[in-house]
């Protein structure tokens, strides 16, 4: 139980480092999902809170790219030239040029690398990225279609961004707050705030103190909760699993139940001394109960200390590998990662079977040997 809980861990905590470069570390939203205006009082109050260190305004939403041909559906992301500030979006970089939103009246596009593959493009591409985008309100006119959207043109800084989820990478493209502003007719709205907060904040205090402040209208996601689906998925993995190996432990447990009635049984004579030097009924079973805690005890702690080493070894030394292609795979060893908890609740689990296994050769046959 202890391996196999930790290599969820290990996974989930793999997939958390994967959205740290691209993901903010607190994202402020409307409930409903609209809009908001970059001068809303909430929002301004928002950004000189003490707790904050990086407020960054993005717009999101959704655009059709045409390059030589071929098109895809994109999400646009929009945002202020501080992204740089939030985290590490520079180490998920890949290319000649450098990162790069807008300069004078040129803007740039920092595409996902599967999407620049679908595109046939390299991180450095000559032809400006053709971007369409329906206009707010108006309906598609059958005679000229292209009226009703709104057009405009992404040019190439030279690089492209690979998080290494096809969430992202296959279908996001990074550019200025003006230039998705300007292509949904959002002028002065925005979708979302990200922020960084000051070291040595806690992310959980102050995302209940910020939501305080800002109200039902408002949502703040942690990292965890942007990303709700991937780690819902993990969770409910790692519940199951925990459940079955429960299940198995149950079964394995009838050995201690096989145990303690051969030993009552072999002991018959000696219980029979025993109540005639004086003891009683219940200090009997409580001599058989003491020996089954101590064979559960025992299996525990000795499961824990084997798993937990199994652990450190597969950190330190990578014993189980993912495959035999080398590259194939994010990491080439299985990730563990023991929490206490997890340690805990096993502990607490075995325990609490074992009890249900000492329960049952204790009361019943115990109480007809006792007759």
């Amino acid at each position: 139980m202890v391996v196999t809980l930790s290599v969820f861990n290990g996974f989930q905590d793999l997939v958390a480092d994967l959205f740290t470069a691209f993901d903010p570390e607190l994202r402020v939203s409307l409930n409903d999902g609209q809009a908001v205006s970059l001068k809303d009082t909430a929002l301004l109050r928002l950004k000189q809170n003490a707790m904050v260190e990086v407020f960054t305004p993005a717009l999101e939403g959704q655009a059709l790219v045409v390059q030589d041909g071929r098109q895809h559906v994109v999400t646009i992301k929009g945002v202020a030239d501080n992204i740089t500030q939030q985290g590490h979006i520079e180490d998920i970089l890949y290319g000649d040029g450098s990162f790069c939103l807008h300069a004078d009246v040129l803007e740039y596009g920092v595409l996902g690398i599967q999407l620049a593959q679908e595109l046939g493009l390299s991180a450095s591409f000559e032809n400006p990225l053709q971007v369409y985008a329906p206009k707010q309100g108006e309906r598609v006119n059958i005679g000229n279609p292209l009226s009703s959207f709104n057009h405009d043109e992404l040019q190439s800084p030279g690089v492209v961004f690979m998080v290494r989820q096809a969430k992202y990478d296959r279908n996001y493209i990074l550019t200025s707050l003006g230039f998705a502003q300007r292509l949904f007719d959002r002028q002065g709205s925005i979708s979302s705030i990200e922020l960084k907060l000051k070291p040595g904040i806690d992310t959980d205090k102050a995302k209940q103190t910020l939501q305080a402040q800002l109200g039902e209208r408002f949502k703040v996601e942690d990292r965890y909760e942007q990303q709700d689906d991937v780690f819902r998925v993990m969770r409910i993995e790692k519940l199951i699993s925990y459940l079955f190996l429960s299940f198995i432990l149950l079964v394995a447990c009838f050995n201690i139940i096989g145990s303690l009635s051969m030993l009552m049984i072999d002991k018959r004579q000696d219980i029979q001394t025993l109540r005639s030097l004086g003891a009683t009924d219940a200090q009997i079973c409580t001599i058989f109960r003491l020996e089954g805690h101590i064979i559960s005890l025992a299996g525990a702690l000795l499961g824990l200390v084997l798993g937990g080493a199994l652990c450190w070894v597969q950190q330190e030394y990578g014993l189980v590998s993912m495959g035999d292609s080398e590259g194939s795979f994010i990491v080439e060893n299985y990730p563990v990662s023991v929490y206490l908890t997890d340690i805990l609740l096993v502990l607490v689990t075995v325990l609490a079977v074992g009890w249900l296994a000492i329960w049952y050769p204790v009361k019943y046959l115990a109480g007809k040997m006792l007759d």
